[in-house]
């Protein structure tokens, strides 16, 4: 094959560090964008970003030059290096070590980004933990509790 087409559609999940409460709703849409930036650097467009104070989701079209971990590596980097320059309240932020993703179906797109965009609501009844542990079950993706929370 002469070229490479690739469309690879990735849900990824990280929290803060120790699920600390650093992203509430007067920094979100801020953050959000400069992650949009970040992964439109890396050519990995974002679809959409959401989430809460302590963890965030993002759906983006993964660029066929970058693996997932170097893009997650990349967004982590140079968004706790740019939120830590917005003010005091934020100089001890930092990111969990490890993240969730998986792939999404381009027929599912649209139904994942209403769950990322409505990411406050969905968590005044489900708090994060189960929420991951889920998406872990219905992925088939073995894990061991002790390592999931840093």
């Amino acid at each position: 094959m002469p070229q490479s087409l690739v469309k690879n559609y990735i849900h990824i999940i990280f929290s803060t560090k120790y699920r600390n409460d650093f992203i509430d709703e007067t920094i979100e849409n801020e953050l959000f964008a400069y992650i949009g930036s970040v992964c439109k650097q890396f050519e990995s467009t974002a679809i959409q970003i959401g989430g809460t104070d302590n963890h965030i989701h993002i759906l983006c079209l993964l660029s066929r030059k970058i693996a997932l971990m170097k893009l997650v590596q990349e967004i982590k980097a140079h968004s706790s290096k740019w939120i830590k320059t917005k003010g005091k309240k934020y100089e001890s932020f930092f990111w969990q070590d490890g993240y969730g993703a998986f792939s999404v179906s381009p027929n599912n797109i649209f139904a994942v980004r209403n769950y990322i965009k409505n990411q406050r609501e969905h968590h005044k009844n489900y708090d994060f933990k189960k929420e991951l542990v889920s998406y872990y079950k219905k992925y088939k993706i073995e894990y061991d509790e002790k390592y999931l929370w840093d």
